[in-house]
């Protein structure tokens, strides 16, 4: 049987002509940015770029040769109104006047850089919101809840390059066919366990966490004889994608709370286009996203570069997590 291409998928979802061409340009960026990852070697684009991001974190040579990607192929669709992006401080609008129907996307070009030089998987994150009004050119006007947002997605480049998307009704994975270019539909359906034996943090912060984070991870690990009464396997890629997309794939939870290094910032992961585009696709998924004290979807952002603590995945371990938060 044939695989269904990304626009015959997303034809036969009646999606309007105006996002299918959006998610053909993000595609079309995404394969771009995996080409410029997987020749990084030969064109001596991998280690720093010896510059800082809004975040003050130093960027790789292909953080900035991603968002310049991004920018150019996404930039040019003449309903998108404004671009977000991790690596740029300011809003990138692209139309003086932006009116209903238009977009804002929300992007991280290059989530996980720091693996780019030990060759793991890395990936781009993307939000999509839809105006319902004409609007002004500000900062506050990309300020969007995650509610509103009408698609998300991310693109994994690994040993494939596989892009998967929600349109807010199920998750559906697709893979790069280089013989063809298309984005072919590999993983439809994909779901998400209400229970799982996993989870993905980075233990090297323990001393940083907060009481209820510190008791979940400890009861985890004391396996059997634990309050939990299993064995739990620990995970870390060190991109979200990544341990995003193993959750998406066969189940997990996966966390970045907000502890003492990072709570004068609000927490690590930023909202706008991190956790409010993983939180949507988990969601879609049949899993759950929480901040440990309510859904990530519902924050009401203050700024678009804001951060927030991140807990997401199987349905049931998020709240367990929620419950170790709330006692």
């Amino acid at each position: 049987m044939t695989q269904m291409t990304l626009r015959q998928h997303l034809r036969a979802g009646s999606t309007d002509t105006d996002l299918m061409i959006l998610f053909e340009d993000i595609a079309e960026a995404c394969r771009m940015i995996a080409d410029e990852v997987r020749h990084g070697a030969f064109a001596g684009n991998l280690g720093a770029a010896g510059t800082q991001n809004v975040q003050g974190e130093a960027q790789k040579a292909l953080d900035v040769i991603s968002d310049e990607i991004f920018q150019a192929q996404v930039g040019r669709n003449t309903r998108v109104a404004a671009l977000v992006s991790e690596e740029v401080d300011a809003v990138n609008w692209r139309k003086d006047t932006p009116q209903a129907g238009d977009f804002i996307v929300y992007y991280d070009p290059l989530d996980g850089s720091s693996n780019l030089d030990v060759n793991l998987s890395v990936g781009t994150i993307f939000s999509i919101v839809r105006l319902d009004a004409s609007i002004e050119t500000t900062d506050s006007a990309v300020q969007i809840k995650g509610t509103a947002q009408i698609a998300a997605g991310y693109a994994i480049y690994g040993p494939s390059t596989g892009l998967v998307i929600t349109t807010g009704q199920g998750v559906d994975g697709f893979t790069h066919h280089p013989g063809s270019g298309s984005f072919l539909l590999t993983q439809p359906d994909m779901t998400i366990p209400p229970e799982t034996q996993e989870f993905a943090i980075n233990a090297s912060r323990y001393d940083l966490w907060e009481a209820p984070v510190r008791q979940y991870i400890d009861g985890c690990l004391r396996g059997v004889d634990g309050p939990r009464g299993k064995t739990f396997n620990m995970r870390w890629c060190a991109s979200m994608v990544a341990d995003v997309h193993r959750i998406l794939t066969r189940g997990g939870v996966f966390l970045y709370p907000k502890d003492s290094g990072n709570a004068a910032q609000g927490g690590k992961l930023r909202l706008m286009y991190e956790a409010n585009p993983m939180g949507m696709l988990v969601e879609a998924a049949g899993g759950a996203s929480s901040t440990g004290t309510g859904r990530i979807l519902e924050v009401v952002p203050t700024g678009h570069h804001q951060r927030v603590p991140v807990i997401l995945g199987s349905k049931h371990e998020v709240a367990v997590i929620e419950d170790y938060h709330t006692k």
